[in-house]
């Protein structure tokens, strides 16, 4: 099935070592269009049920007519032939509908992922002592149809498994805790959502053990308005141990909501202000003064998404010395060592 593409497939529920529901779910990983069309002598509601959660195309009960059998062939060819050419249509009109597709697909690649899943680590630096700072842990998998981030936290959050996901990402990160040079700290993305999850306060969750050396990053790309006293979830992550960032800084929700519940140790400035700020003097200007009020404020900043020499010195101008991005070193497997 994986050498070619075909415009059904056929297959029986009952066989050796793969049921026709576990073909199905390896089908729809695959690929989210072909018709699955399953026969079986011994109906049961639930694999019927089963079939329907992975898309089948029709639920055959043998003994099957060959006429029956034949119009349900012509009816799921030309199906698929529609579906194909909706999606062509799609992207003709710049609204290509994302290769996840269908939830049952959805479903098995986020498992995959999940099983596959690695983190990279990026050093964050003091660029003017020329010495390592900590380590941003970054997800990565080698799920090849699921290998961006991006498509991975989607997935999570559609599917409801935003805190499966979370779980996974901070088991890994204490797993290589061990590993990292002693005394750097590490800063771990947390969604907004996991604030809900009971198991981020348990002190014998994996990252809760090392938590004295964590950064826990939220984003303000995502609101706080979900999480049932936030104020309160942070009282409780600090009296673990954990410190708190605010994650990019300049490109989420504005107003001192997130300032006031958080109350950050950290603050990362978005790499929309960072990109290009030697040449801009607004960005100059918007960064000057953020890391004026962060000062004041006993707030650490650090300016991410760093690529060019040019915007590294216009930072340390503006006071900026903590830094991180590709110019210092891409993500990678371990803890890498940075470029000066």
């Amino acid at each position: 099935m994986r050498g070619g593409e075909f415009d059904v497939i056929i297959t029986d529920i009952s066989m050796p070592e793969m049921t026709g529901i576990e073909f199905l779910e390896a089908v729809r990983a695959h690929d989210v269009d072909v018709p699955v069309i399953l026969m079986t002598g011994a109906p049961e509601l639930g694999s019927a049920m089963r079939a329907v959660e992975y898309g089948a195309f029709q639920y055959l009960e043998k003994p099957v007519a060959g006429d029956a059998l034949w119009e349900a062939v012509l009816r799921a060819t030309r199906l698929h032939r529609l579906a194909r050419l909706k999606r062509e249509a799609m992207e003709l009109h710049g609204t290509h509908e994302r290769r996840l597709g269908e939830r049952a697909a959805l479903e098995v690649r986020l498992v995959s992922a999940m099983n596959l899943m690695w983190m990279a680590f990026q050093p964050i630096v003091l660029w003017r002592e020329r010495r390592v700072f900590g380590y941003e842990a970054l997800l990565r998998s080698d799920e090849p149809l699921m290998n961006n981030p991006g498509d991975i936290l989607d997935a999570a959050e559609r599917l409801g498994r935003v805190h499966e996901l979370g779980r996974h990402v901070r088991a890994r990160v204490a797993a290589a805790a061990p590993d990292a040079p002693e005394g750097l700290s590490l800063f771990v993305n947390l969604h907004s959502a996991d604030l809900n999850d009971d198991d981020l306060y348990s002190a014998d969750a994996p990252l809760s053990k090392v938590a004295s050396r964590v950064v826990l990053e939220v984003t303000e790309r995502a609101s706080l308005y979900g999480v049932k006293d936030a104020a309160g979830c942070i009282a409780k992550l600090k009296a673990l141990g954990f410190r708190i960032a605010i994650d990019d800084l300049g490109a989420g929700y504005a107003g001192l909501t997130s300032f006031t519940q958080l109350e950050p140790e950290v603050a990362k400035l978005d790499m929309s202000l960072v990109r290009g700020v030697d040449t801009d003097p607004r960005r100059q200007s918007i960064v000057r003064s953020m890391k004026t009020l962060c000062d004041e404020l006993d707030i650490s900043v650090i300016a991410e998404g760093v690529e060019t020499a040019a915007e590294r010195g216009m930072l340390a101008e503006l006071g900026c010395d903590l830094l991180q991005g590709y110019l210092f070193s891409r993500p990678e497997r371990g803890f890498p060592t940075p470029r000066w």
